[in-house]
């Protein structure tokens, strides 16, 4: 086992600002997975997990505050989570086991690194893991990967069922670092591969996710939809986060968002502006759906998403309306 020290903090102010490969440690869900596998070398790991930001919090304007060390299980069993963002408890009911979901946290979703199986290889070539080395996946068992946002330099996905529906809910990730606090559109937090696809995220050197703010929502009807090869305990192939708000026979608001097909949570904006206004009716469902994926990219073994995609949202759309 390589040498590692181990630091627990007692304070926000103490965990950040570290410099040097450090990795933090919440639920370890996934850090653990990846230190066994050595794809994580970290020198330092700082245990944050005794910090004070479990808390899901209501806020003035009547969103919600998810402490960035709130456990997925408490969050889905939440009554106001439960009333208010139906799609994000679904989301969370369908991520990893009971006993993940468990461990599992706010901070460390959003912080998933991609389950691709040559990333986990270090004997496979890997941008994500080892820059300029190479994507084997291009051309090797891509089933499971990217049919949008990919490039020649990574075609991963991001793993998280419960980013989906934060995409789609337009949540707003808290970050405290050296140079203070800053707020991100959940959208904006996770960047696409390009050409530096081992850059995931907007995180700055030392910076810490505090919590998760869930902007106040209207009565609006949501679903959390996810295809898998197994029922328990399998990661998306393709799954989509939907809402629907209808008002005087037009639809009032429509939002999309997909996961299973981009290194990000992906919105339908294009989608979602087809919706907006029309009646709803199958042909523009229909529409929508195929609108979402029109700039779809597949790769050897995963044409197959493409349609998947497309009939998921139009099932789910026809269901809400």
């Amino acid at each position: 086992m390589r040498e590692f020290a181990y630091v627990r903090v007692a304070s926000v102010s103490e965990a950040i600002g570290l410099a040097g490969p450090v990795r933090y440690l919440a639920g370890g869900t996934n850090l653990f997975d990846l230190m066994r596998e050595e794809v994580e070398r970290p020198e330092r790991v700082i245990d944050i997990s005794r910090l004070s930001l479990s808390a899901i919090e209501d806020l003035p304007d009547g969103g919600l505050r998810l402490g960035a060390l709130a456990r997925n299980a408490h969050i889905a069993a939440d009554d106001r989570i439960r009333r208010r963002y139906p799609v994000l408890a679904r989301a969370l009911l369908n991520g990893a086991s009971p006993q993940l979901r468990n461990r599992a946290t706010v901070g460390g979703n959003l912080l998933q690194r991609t389950r691709c199986r040559y990333f986990y290889d270090l004997g496979a070539a890997c941008n994500k893991r080892s820059p300029g080395t190479g994507c084997d996946a291009l051309d090797g068992l891509n089933r499971g990967h990217a049919i949008l946002g990919a490039s020649e330099s990574c075609v991963a996905v991001h793993p998280s069922d419960m980013c989906v529906a934060l995409a789609a809910l337009g949540a707003t990730v808290n970050l405290t670092g050296p140079e203070g606090d800053r707020s991100v559109p959940v959208m904006d937090f996770h960047h696409l591969p390009g050409a530096t696809p081992e850059i995931e995220t907007v995180l700055r050197g030392g910076e810490l996710v505090t919590s998760v703010d869930l902007p106040p929502w209207p009565p609006a009807r949501g679903a959390y939809v996810k295809v898998r090869d197994r029922v328990s305990y399998a990661f998306a192939l393709v799954s989509a986060a939907v809402l629907l708000r209808i008002e005087g026979g037009r639809i009032a608001t429509a939002r999309i968002a997909l996961g299973g097909v981009a290194l990000k949570p992906w919105r339908a904006y294009a989608a979602e502006d087809l919706l907006t206004g029309a009646p709803p009716d199958e042909r523009i469902f229909e529409e929508a759906a195929r609108e979402a994926v029109a700039e779809a990219r597949p790769l050897r073994h995963n044409a197959f998403k493409i349609e998947m995609a497309a009939r998921l949202i139009r099932r789910t759309l026809v269901e809400l309306a």
